[in-house]
Parts: C-alpha cells; sequence; structure tokens
C-alpha cells in the first residue's frame, strides 16, 4: 500500500497539461495532498500550497508522488536530484512512470539505504490472457475522445460518483496511472503486451449483476497515431453498453502532434461506434463531455448548447456541471 498523504511533484512540467496525475489526485483525493513540490520553470501549478520537501514532511506527508505525465515518462537528471533529497528525508516514492523506479540503481540504493518504499505503478501485476470476445453479464461504459488528456478519465469518475450518489450499482475501473492512484487499483494498459491489452480490460471489468455498470477509464485516442492502439484495446476488450464522446475544444493541434487536427465530434461518434459494435452489437453513443476548463462562464454555456444542438445528444461538462445528465442517459438504455 502506498502510504498516504502526499507531497505531489510536479517537477518542471512544461504546462498543466503535464501534470495531469497531480490534478486529478488533488481533485478526487484532495484530502490526501498536503501540497506541491515545483522546480525552477515549472508551468503548471494544482492549485494547493507549495512546499518545501522539508516543509511537507513536518505537515505529515509519507510519498513524494511524481504528478508528471511527461512524454515517454522518464525521470530527468535534474528530478533525480529532488527524489533523492526526498528519499534522504524519509519520504518513499510513487511514480506511474515507464521509466521505473525500482530501474534506476541510485534510487534503489537510496530506498534501501534509508528503508523506503518504491512504488511504480505502471507495473502490470497479473499475467493477462488474450481476449475472448465473450459477453460479460452487467453493462459498461467507455468515454473516448478527439484528443489525449480532454477529460475521459473525470467524465467515468463523476459518472460513477453520481451513480453512487443515487444509490446504483457503479464501479470506476482504473486503466491508468492517475486512476490507480487515486483509488488504489486497476490495470495499467499501455504497459501491458500488446496482445494482452484486450485481455487485460476484459479481465478489468469481469461478470456482475445485470444493472451493475462499471466506468472504464478511457486512453488515448483513435485518431492520435501516437495511442490509438490502447483506445482499440478498451474498444473491443470492454465491450461497452455505452459510448461518452469527450472534448476539449480549445486546442490547436493534437496533443504531442503539431502536423494533426482533432477529428470533429460527428467524425469521432462515427468511427468509435462502428468499432465498438464489433464487440457489441447493441452499443450505443449516450452523450457528450467536454472539457470547459479553458472557457470562460460567458462561453461554456452557449458552447455546450450550440454542440448538444448540433448532435442531438445531451452535452455537459462533468466536472463544471456535475454528470447527472449523462447518468439519466445510461438510466435511460
Amino acid at each position: 500500500m502506498i502510504k498516504t498523504p502526499y507531497l505531489l511533484f510536479l517537477g518542471d512540467a512544461p504546462d498543466q497539461l503535464a501534470a495531469k496525475v497531480a490534478q486529478g489526485i488533488k481533485d478526487w483525493r484532495p484530502e490526501n495532498a498536503v501540497g506541491q513540490f515545483r522546480m525552477d520553470g515549472c508551468g503548471a501549478d494544482v492549485g494547493i500550497q507549495d512546499m518545501t520537501l522539508e516543509e511537507a514532511k513536518a505537515a505529515g506527508a509519507q510519498t513524494l508522488v511524481i504528478g508528471v505525465a511527461n512524454r515517454g515518462g522518464v525521470i530527468s537528471d535534474a528530478w533525480k536530484e529532488v527524489l533523492l533529497q526526498a528519499i534522504d528525508i524519509g519520504y518513499d516514492l510513487a511514480s506511474g512512470l515507464h521509466n521505473l523506479l525500482r530501474d534506476e540503481a541510485d534510487l534503489v540504493a537510496a530506498a534501501e539505504a534509508k528503508g523506503a518504499q518504491l512504488h511504480d505503478v505502471r507495473v502490470p501485476s497479473v499475467e493477462y490472457l488474450i481476449a475472448n470476445g465473450k459477453k460479460r453479464t452487467g453493462k459498461r461504459c467507455l468515454a473516448v475522445g478527439t484528443d489525449c488528456s480532454v477529460g475521459k478519465m473525470y467524465t467515468g469518475m463523476a459518472m460513477d460518483a453520481e451513480m453512487r450518489k443515487r444509490g446504483m450499482k457503479s464501479t470506476f475501473r482504473p486503466t491508468g496511472q492517475t486512476g490507480i492512484l487515486i483509488t488504489g487499483e486497476g490495470v495499467p494498459l499501455d504497459a501491458v503486451v500488446a496482445d494482452f491489452m484486450a485481455g487485460a480490460v476484459e479481465y478489468l471489468t469481469p461478470d456482475n449483476d445485470e444493472d451493475h455498470w462499471d466506468h472504464i477509464e478511457g486512453q488515448g485516442s483513435l485518431f492520435h497515431v501516437s495511442y490509438s492502439g490502447v483506445t482499440m484495446a478498451l474498444v473491443h476488450g470492454g465491450q461497452p453498453d455505452a459510448l461518452v464522446l469527450a472534448h476539449e475544444p480549445t486546442r490547436a493541434h493534437m496533443r504531442g502532434l503539431p502536423d494533426y487536427q482533432q477529428p470533429d465530434l460527428v467524425d469521432l461518434r462515427d468511427m468509435a461506434l462502428a468499432l465498438a459494435k464489433v464487440a457489441n452489437p447493441t452499443c450505443q453513443v449516450i452523450g457528450i463531455s467536454v472539457n470547459t476548463q479553458h472557457l470562460s462562464d460567458d462561453e461554456f454555456e452557449g458552447y455546450l448548447a450550440k454542440v448538444e444542438e448540433e448532435m442531438g445528444l445531451p452535452t455537459v461538462d462533468p466536472f463544471r456541471q456535475g454528470a447527472g445528465r449523462l447518468v439519466d442517459a445510461l438510466a435511460a438504455l
């Protein structure tokens, strides 16, 4: 078990999106976040108190969590200095990067000398089987996005929270580092060998009561040339009964791909639904989740109304407005 509470390490994250792991923990488990540690030049801020390692330790922090999801998942030399200092002070470390803590000899040696724990959450703990495509009992909902980091996890968590509030049967099923660090369980899907990814999603969403909904954390995008494979595994392994389209409307291009533009919601709807029907012919698109964090109070409601009129689907920002209308759409299936 990862000891709480955490000090969230934002390092030298270039922008807010790069700190999405820390942001997710702060938004969904604020009681676990003592403060944030930012290096010089950090372009992110999750809105909690900046602390030194010593200050956060004195405030009760037990684990330094790497809250940055950089391209390639690499621990830099500059980060390494801070991580070694943290171990020396008495922190455990937790990370969801592809660059594993346990593969860094100096971190391992320091942890052994101080009795610290190194937690790599992006390491599969189960030998998953190849997907068999058999229909499972229970119901499943998956958010699919026009791009990476558009709010797919927030959509699933908000819908799960709303259903639990209503006394409905619901479980959020994490598939990425942030969701796993928030809930303490899940499948690090992008670290699973490709042939077994869809099978891992089948494992994550087993048979359940007929009126139980699994909210599967979405990853990547079918239109993102870097990360489309993990999305396909979710679409086919998850066999979703319902899809929610997720979108962030202010981007100039796909995340990390300046030569690629985001698809429109019609193209996402048509492609995602066609692919989902391969594994579940009864799948339906039930709503649209829009991340409006970069739209003002005067702008966002008008934008949502415009999309809803064009698409004919309930359209909300579940973090800003709540997920009630999306849950209503699920209940109506």
